[in-house]
Protein backbone atom coordinates (compact mmCIF):
# COMPACT_ATOMS: atom_id res chain seq x y z
CA UNK A 1 0.00 0.00 0.00
CA UNK A 2 1.31 3.75 -0.61
CA UNK A 3 0.49 6.77 0.90
CA UNK A 4 -2.43 8.74 -0.88
CA UNK A 5 -3.00 12.75 -0.83
CA UNK A 6 -6.16 13.59 -0.72
CA UNK A 7 -8.92 16.46 -0.59
CA UNK A 8 -11.82 14.80 1.24
CA UNK A 9 -14.31 17.65 -0.02
CA UNK A 10 -17.40 18.33 2.29
CA UNK A 11 -18.46 14.86 3.29
CA UNK A 12 -15.16 14.07 4.40
CA UNK A 13 -15.07 16.94 7.02
CA UNK A 14 -16.34 14.85 9.70
CA UNK A 15 -13.91 12.00 9.08
CA UNK A 16 -11.25 14.65 9.08
CA UNK A 17 -12.72 16.24 12.15
CA UNK A 18 -12.64 13.12 13.75
CA UNK A 19 -9.31 12.21 13.42
CA UNK A 20 -8.29 15.73 14.91
CA UNK A 21 -9.92 15.58 17.50
CA UNK A 22 -8.40 11.80 18.30
CA UNK A 23 -4.64 13.00 18.37
CA UNK A 24 -5.33 15.81 20.77
CA UNK A 25 -3.36 15.25 23.68
CA UNK A 26 -2.07 16.96 26.88
CA UNK A 27 1.52 15.63 26.57
CA UNK A 28 1.09 16.56 22.55
CA UNK A 29 3.44 19.57 21.35
CA UNK A 30 0.80 22.33 20.47
CA UNK A 31 -0.92 20.78 16.86
CA UNK A 32 -3.23 21.81 14.30
CA UNK A 33 -6.68 21.81 16.15
CA UNK A 34 -10.53 20.57 15.41
CA UNK A 35 -11.15 24.40 16.57
CA UNK A 36 -8.42 26.05 13.91
CA UNK A 37 -10.90 24.11 10.90
CA UNK A 38 -13.92 25.82 12.83
CA UNK A 39 -12.39 29.23 12.51
CA UNK A 40 -12.07 28.31 8.75
CA UNK A 41 -14.91 27.73 7.94
CA UNK A 42 -16.72 31.21 8.45
CA UNK A 43 -15.76 30.94 4.73
CA UNK A 44 -17.97 28.10 4.46
CA UNK A 45 -18.42 24.22 3.86
CA UNK A 46 -16.99 24.65 0.73
CA UNK A 47 -14.00 26.71 0.55
CA UNK A 48 -13.10 24.86 4.17
CA UNK A 49 -12.84 21.59 2.40
CA UNK A 50 -11.14 23.24 -0.42
CA UNK A 51 -8.52 24.40 1.95
CA UNK A 52 -8.00 20.67 3.80
CA UNK A 53 -5.57 17.85 2.27
CA UNK A 54 -5.03 14.66 3.60
CA UNK A 55 -2.78 11.84 3.46
CA UNK A 56 -3.78 8.53 4.06
CA UNK A 57 -2.70 4.54 4.11
CA UNK A 58 -5.13 1.81 3.36
CA UNK A 59 -8.30 4.18 3.71
CA UNK A 60 -6.44 5.48 7.71
CA UNK A 61 -5.85 8.89 7.56
CA UNK A 62 -2.49 9.27 8.67
CA UNK A 63 -2.05 13.46 8.93
CA UNK A 64 -4.35 16.56 8.43
CA UNK A 65 -2.87 19.86 6.28
CA UNK A 66 -5.05 23.02 6.58
CA UNK A 67 -4.16 25.84 4.38
CA UNK A 68 -4.43 29.26 6.22
CA UNK A 69 -4.41 31.02 2.81
CA UNK A 70 -2.75 29.72 0.10
CA UNK A 71 0.68 29.92 0.36
CA UNK A 72 0.43 28.61 4.70
CA UNK A 73 -0.30 24.32 5.48
CA UNK A 74 -0.68 24.14 8.99
CA UNK A 75 -0.38 20.28 9.48
CA UNK A 76 -0.12 17.60 12.16
CA UNK A 77 -0.06 13.64 11.92
CA UNK A 78 -1.36 10.58 13.81
CA UNK A 79 0.76 10.61 16.89
CA UNK A 80 2.61 6.90 16.28
CA UNK A 81 3.37 8.71 12.56
CA UNK A 82 5.05 11.94 14.02
CA UNK A 83 8.35 10.37 12.91
CA UNK A 84 7.19 8.08 10.34
CA UNK A 85 9.65 8.36 7.56
CA UNK A 86 7.47 7.14 4.58
CA UNK A 87 5.13 9.61 6.03
CA UNK A 88 7.81 12.43 5.78
CA UNK A 89 9.24 11.98 2.97
CA UNK A 90 5.63 11.65 1.07
CA UNK A 91 4.70 14.75 2.78
CA UNK A 92 8.00 16.74 1.92
CA UNK A 93 7.40 15.81 -1.74
CA UNK A 94 4.26 16.66 -1.47
CA UNK A 95 4.32 20.60 -0.67
CA UNK A 96 7.64 20.77 -2.25
CA UNK A 97 6.46 20.23 -5.99
CA UNK A 98 3.25 22.79 -7.22
CA UNK A 99 1.99 20.48 -9.80
CA UNK A 100 0.58 18.51 -6.58
CA UNK A 101 -1.76 20.81 -5.29
CA UNK A 102 -0.84 21.59 -1.97
CA UNK A 103 1.40 24.86 -1.92
CA UNK A 104 2.22 27.07 -5.27
CA UNK A 105 5.64 28.49 -5.99
CA UNK A 106 6.83 31.48 -4.57
CA UNK A 107 7.29 31.69 -1.12
CA UNK A 108 5.13 29.57 0.95
CA UNK A 109 5.61 27.86 4.36
CA UNK A 110 4.87 24.89 6.79
CA UNK A 111 3.19 24.11 10.38
CA UNK A 112 3.70 21.03 11.74
CA UNK A 113 4.14 19.98 15.71
CA UNK A 114 8.00 20.49 17.06
CA UNK A 115 9.12 17.07 16.67
CA UNK A 116 8.31 16.08 13.48
CA UNK A 117 10.16 14.42 11.06
CA UNK A 118 8.80 16.95 8.60
CA UNK A 119 11.08 19.85 10.15
CA UNK A 120 13.91 17.78 9.85
CA UNK A 121 13.05 17.00 5.61
CA UNK A 122 12.23 20.51 5.35
CA UNK A 123 15.34 21.60 6.60
CA UNK A 124 17.61 19.06 4.54
CA UNK A 125 15.28 20.94 1.29
CA UNK A 126 16.98 24.30 2.51
CA UNK A 127 13.75 25.65 3.92
CA UNK A 128 14.10 27.89 6.97
CA UNK A 129 12.99 28.78 10.08
CA UNK A 130 9.89 31.72 10.23
CA UNK A 131 9.56 33.79 13.41
CA UNK A 132 8.97 32.41 16.51
CA UNK A 133 5.63 32.05 18.39
CA UNK A 134 5.25 31.30 21.75
CA UNK A 135 2.10 28.32 22.73
CA UNK A 136 0.54 28.72 26.09
CA UNK A 137 -1.98 26.07 27.69
CA UNK A 138 -3.61 26.13 31.42
CA UNK A 139 -4.57 23.07 33.31
CA UNK A 140 -8.10 23.16 33.80
CA UNK A 141 -8.08 20.39 36.32
CA UNK A 142 -8.86 22.92 38.97
CA UNK A 143 -11.90 25.63 39.21
CA UNK A 144 -11.61 28.86 37.32
CA UNK A 145 -11.99 31.98 39.32
CA UNK A 146 -14.90 34.16 38.03
CA UNK A 147 -13.39 36.88 35.41
CA UNK A 148 -14.57 40.15 37.69
CA UNK A 149 -16.62 40.90 34.73
CA UNK A 150 -19.63 40.58 32.97
CA UNK A 151 -19.61 37.32 30.39
CA UNK A 152 -22.07 36.32 27.79
CA UNK A 153 -22.20 33.30 25.75
CA UNK A 154 -23.40 34.52 22.77
CA UNK A 155 -26.14 33.34 19.86
CA UNK A 156 -26.98 34.50 16.45
CA UNK A 157 -28.30 37.62 17.94
CA UNK A 158 -25.22 38.92 18.93
CA UNK A 159 -22.89 37.99 16.21
CA UNK A 160 -22.90 41.32 14.60
CA UNK A 161 -21.43 42.50 18.04
CA UNK A 162 -18.67 39.77 17.76
CA UNK A 163 -17.99 41.14 14.55
CA UNK A 164 -17.57 44.48 15.16
CA UNK A 165 -15.31 43.65 17.99
CA UNK A 166 -12.91 41.46 15.75
CA UNK A 167 -12.65 44.12 13.16
CA UNK A 168 -11.44 46.35 15.69
CA UNK A 169 -9.26 44.27 17.50
CA UNK A 170 -7.08 43.13 14.30
CA UNK A 171 -7.83 45.53 11.77
CA UNK A 172 -10.08 42.80 9.56
CA UNK A 173 -13.00 42.77 7.46
CA UNK A 174 -14.84 39.37 9.70
CA UNK A 175 -18.68 40.31 9.27
CA UNK A 176 -21.96 38.96 11.45
CA UNK A 177 -22.21 36.75 7.67
CA UNK A 178 -18.96 35.31 8.49
CA UNK A 179 -19.94 34.37 12.00
CA UNK A 180 -23.13 33.43 11.19
CA UNK A 181 -21.16 30.25 8.52
CA UNK A 182 -18.90 29.97 11.42
CA UNK A 183 -21.56 28.82 13.91
CA UNK A 184 -23.47 26.68 11.24
CA UNK A 185 -20.94 24.48 10.50
CA UNK A 186 -19.09 21.24 12.27
CA UNK A 187 -17.25 22.16 14.30
CA UNK A 188 -18.94 24.72 16.13
CA UNK A 189 -21.10 22.31 18.16
CA UNK A 190 -18.50 21.97 20.11
CA UNK A 191 -17.52 25.57 20.33
CA UNK A 192 -18.92 28.96 22.07
CA UNK A 193 -18.39 32.53 21.38
CA UNK A 194 -18.41 35.16 23.87
CA UNK A 195 -18.47 38.82 24.88
CA UNK A 196 -17.12 41.10 27.59
CA UNK A 197 -18.97 43.93 28.56
CA UNK A 198 -18.18 46.90 30.54
CA UNK A 199 -20.11 48.53 33.62
CA UNK A 200 -21.72 51.08 30.89
CA UNK A 201 -23.24 47.50 29.12
CA UNK A 202 -20.91 47.95 26.00
CA UNK A 203 -19.27 45.07 24.24
CA UNK A 204 -15.51 44.99 24.92
CA UNK A 205 -14.07 41.97 24.14
CA UNK A 206 -14.39 38.74 22.08
CA UNK A 207 -13.28 35.66 22.29
CA UNK A 208 -14.40 31.53 20.56
CA UNK A 209 -13.26 28.32 22.71
CA UNK A 210 -13.25 25.33 20.81
CA UNK A 211 -13.43 22.03 22.34
CA UNK A 212 -12.44 18.67 20.75
CA UNK A 213 -14.31 16.43 23.30
CA UNK A 214 -13.93 15.88 27.32
CA UNK A 215 -10.57 14.91 28.34
CA UNK A 216 -8.81 16.67 25.48
CA UNK A 217 -7.21 20.17 25.32
CA UNK A 218 -9.52 22.88 24.25
CA UNK A 219 -8.66 25.86 21.69
CA UNK A 220 -8.76 29.54 22.09
CA UNK A 221 -9.16 31.56 18.61
CA UNK A 222 -9.23 33.89 18.61
CA UNK A 223 -9.36 36.38 21.76
CA UNK A 224 -9.70 40.67 20.96
CA UNK A 225 -10.25 43.89 22.42
CA UNK A 226 -11.84 46.24 21.11
CA UNK A 227 -9.23 49.45 20.68
CA UNK A 228 -11.16 51.60 22.53
CA UNK A 229 -11.07 49.46 25.81
CA UNK A 230 -7.77 48.26 26.02
CA UNK A 231 -5.36 48.63 28.71
CA UNK A 232 -8.30 47.79 31.48
CA UNK A 233 -7.97 44.20 32.04
CA UNK A 234 -10.54 43.06 29.51
CA UNK A 235 -8.23 40.66 27.55
CA UNK A 236 -7.58 38.89 31.01
CA UNK A 237 -11.03 38.71 32.05
CA UNK A 238 -12.18 37.11 28.74
CA UNK A 239 -9.59 34.87 28.41
CA UNK A 240 -10.30 33.81 32.42
CA UNK A 241 -13.72 33.25 31.04
CA UNK A 242 -12.28 31.60 27.84
CA UNK A 243 -10.64 29.15 30.22
CA UNK A 244 -13.85 28.10 31.94
CA UNK A 245 -16.20 27.82 29.67
CA UNK A 246 -13.80 24.67 27.89
CA UNK A 247 -14.14 23.24 31.71
CA UNK A 248 -17.60 23.58 31.75
CA UNK A 249 -17.16 21.41 27.98
CA UNK A 250 -15.24 18.94 29.79
CA UNK A 251 -11.65 19.78 28.45
CA UNK A 252 -8.47 18.90 30.24
CA UNK A 253 -6.75 22.06 29.49
CA UNK A 254 -6.67 24.99 26.82
CA UNK A 255 -4.42 25.84 24.39
CA UNK A 256 -3.62 29.04 22.85
CA UNK A 257 -0.64 30.36 20.19
CA UNK A 258 0.43 34.00 19.55
CA UNK A 259 3.47 35.33 17.44
CA UNK A 260 6.22 36.90 19.25
CA UNK A 261 5.50 40.00 17.20
CA UNK A 262 2.33 40.89 19.25
CA UNK A 263 4.61 41.55 22.85
CA UNK A 264 1.50 42.53 24.63
CA UNK A 265 -0.16 39.04 23.90
CA UNK A 266 2.01 37.06 25.76
CA UNK A 267 1.60 38.73 29.24
CA UNK A 268 -2.21 38.76 29.03
CA UNK A 269 -2.09 35.20 28.65
CA UNK A 270 0.17 34.59 31.63
CA UNK A 271 -2.05 36.84 33.81
CA UNK A 272 -4.83 34.59 32.82
CA UNK A 273 -3.10 31.51 34.38
CA UNK A 274 -1.60 30.36 31.33
CA UNK A 275 1.79 28.97 31.60
CA UNK A 276 4.14 29.52 28.23
CA UNK A 277 5.50 26.73 26.32
CA UNK A 278 8.86 26.13 24.35
CA UNK A 279 8.72 28.63 21.12
CA UNK A 280 7.93 27.32 17.57
CA UNK A 281 8.62 28.35 14.26
CA UNK A 282 6.99 27.47 11.09
CA UNK A 283 9.73 26.16 7.72
CA UNK A 284 9.26 28.52 4.77
CA UNK A 285 11.12 28.62 1.47
CA UNK A 286 11.87 31.79 0.09
CA UNK A 287 10.72 32.68 -3.38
Amino acid sequence: MTIVLGKPGVDGLSEVLGALRDWQDDDAPMQLHPGDVGWIWQSGAERTAAAVRTWSLGGRILAVGLLDGPTLLRLTTAPEARRDEELARQVVADVTEPERGVLPEGKVAVEAPTGALVHDLLFEHGWKVDEPWTPLSRDLSEPVPDSGVRIEAIGPERGHEFAAIHRSAFNGRFTAERWHTMAAGLPYADARSLLAYNDHGQAVAAATVWSAGPGKPGLLEPMGVHTEHRGRGYGKAITVAAAAALQELGSSSVIVCTPNSQPGAVPTYISAGFQPLPERRDRYRDA
